[in-house]
């Protein structure tokens, strides 16, 4: 018999499978949602100190392999997210995911999600398309330090942290956080792309630039995981491209103790999460790994 159950960053989860920040996570309802359909814990949308509109439109599109987004982080402000946030931590546990410009606005909204009974934060260090947010500040080893120690400071929940693939410094990102304190790291957020409309020569987004997420990025992903377990003691939360049991494996195997889900909840359809923990139960009963800490890392052996 196997079990799927994993500790991360000081949460212990029933099952690996997370739903990922920006997907099906924006009110309490459609967070409660995701539980039923087995995901182990849902991470918010990323909410700010006030509330957000946004990117204009057009701010989101296909292509191979993915989408291109460039929301623009949209969220109704952390004291309105209240309700939200109250009505989804009755039905599992939410890891609430923030953004700000510097160690202050991190440190108040972490306090906030605490308060709203998140089971640990998600620090947005690595959105590509929010001037003055995510990744502008998630790239500096020094500034992404300074976040994480004050929030470790102001909160007594986990802290994770969210990191971009966007740099070629990556495992010292990693290490910084580890040094502040943090609890985990996740790994990836979306690539920077761009898509161009022919017919208009002009680029399709109206902010021009956005993130590519889906299939495509799972090889950089299970490559920035892999980087990063070789020079980490915390736990990594995988995250990028994963829309199967196979997917999750690999991620797990290059040295994930979780993951996280967000295309595929759209591709595939919320029903996702419950084929993958059947698929990579019977993955494990069949080569003989009893739990998924069996199974992490086993890459680097």
């Amino acid at each position: 018999m196997v079990s799927l159950k994993t500790s991360i960053g000081g949460i212990d989860l029933d099952k690996p499978g997370m739903v990922a920040s920006g997907i099906m996570d924006e009110t309490g309802p459609s967070m409660v949602r995701m539980f039923s359909c087995g995901a182990g814990a849902v991470v918010s949308k990323s909410v700010g100190l006030e509330p957000n509109a946004g990117h204009a439109n057009p701010c989101f599109t296909e292509v191979d392999g993915g989408y291109v987004n460039a929301m623009g982080l949209p969220n109704p402000g952390i004291e309105l997210f209240r309700e939200e946030m109250e009505t989804a931590t009755r039905a599992g546990k939410v890891v609430g995911s923030i953004y700000g410009a510097g160690p202050e606005d991190f440190s108040m909204l972490a306090g906030k999600m605490e308060d709203y009974g998140a089971c640990a934060v998600e620090l947005n260090l690595s959105c590509p398309h929010a001037k003055g947010y995510g990744m502008e500040v998630g790239t500096d080893p020094s500034m992404v330090k300074e976040i994480v120690s004050a929030v470790k400071s102001a909160v007594s929940i986990p802290v994770w942290a969210k990191l971009t693939p966007n740099t070629h410094i990556l495992p010292s990102i990693g290490m910084a956080v580890q040094e502040a304190g943090g609890d985990a790291v996740v790994a990836i957020n979306t690539l920077k792309a761009m898509v161009i409309c022919p017919e208009f020569a002009r680029p399709l987004l109206s902010n021009k630039f956005g993130g590519l997420s889906g299939s495509a990025v799972k090889p950089v992903g299970v490559r920035a995981v892999y980087d990063l377990r070789t020079v980490l003691d915390i736990p990594i939360i995988g995250v990028g491209g994963i829309s199967n049991w196979r997917d999750a494996a690999e991620y797990i195997m290059a040295g994930a103790s979780a993951f996280q889900v967000g295309s595929a909840i759209g591709t595939v359809g919320p029903e996702v999460f419950g084929s993958i923990n059947e698929g990579l139960s019977s993955f494990m009963e069949e080569y003989g790994y009893p739990s998924i800490g069996s199974m992490t890392g086993v890459a680097h052996d």
